[in-house]
């Protein structure tokens, strides 16, 4: 699973621009485990696109609560490409590279998990660069809230066992029509 850390190329200097960034965060989550539940449908693979589909909900209720946060603020309106993640992708994106069309519960979950930790060390890094004692006080409640969903996700994996090597071989795997 990849580890980017996907941290700004500078520091966030105010409130609003640490909003704006979180509510890019969680729906660039809420986009790509939708994006893999679809995956996982197309090849049939119905448990782990329903676990993709819970977790979409529970991002999308995170981006509730930021524009709960954001009421009665004015966010930058930054474009897609204005965002200054490391890599070009939000920490919770989640990485695709890293799905596999047979993967188990207990992989989606840590998609998942890597993607929160990801976010964890984002806001850690803006509490650690930042001369604001807003921005520090809201980044440092943000810490704490995706350690959370981190201890949450570890619970939750721990109903299903880690598969063992091979899982994802296929005598026949799917082919490309061209």
């Amino acid at each position: 699973m990849s580890d980017s850390i996907n941290n700004p190329a500078r520091t966030i200097g105010s409130t609003e621009e640490l909003l704006a960034y979180s509510l890019a965060l969680e729906t660039e989550a809420v986009e790509r485990f939708n994006d893999l539940a679809d995956q996982m449908e197309t090849h049939h693979n119905y448990e782990v696109a329903d676990l993709f589909r819970k977790l979409a909900k529970i991002e999308g209720l995170h981006i509730e609560n930021v524009n709960q946060a954001a009421t009665g603020k004015q966010l930058p309106s930054l474009l897609a490409w204005e965002f200054e993640w490391d890599d070009g992708e939000s920490p919770e994106g989640g990485a695709m590279q890293d799905a596999h069309y047979l993967m188990q519960p207990w992989h989606a979950i840590e998609l998942a998990m890597q993607g929160e930790k990801r976010a964890v060390a984002f806001f850690r890094h803006v509490a650690e660069t930042t001369s604001d004692d807003k921005v520090l006080k809201m980044a440092l409640e943000l810490v704490e809230e995706e350690e959370e969903h981190v201890a949450l996700l570890q619970q939750w994996q721990e109903r299903f066992p880690k598969p063992d090597d091979g899982w994802d071989e296929d005598l026949d795997p799917p082919a490309m029509l061209e």
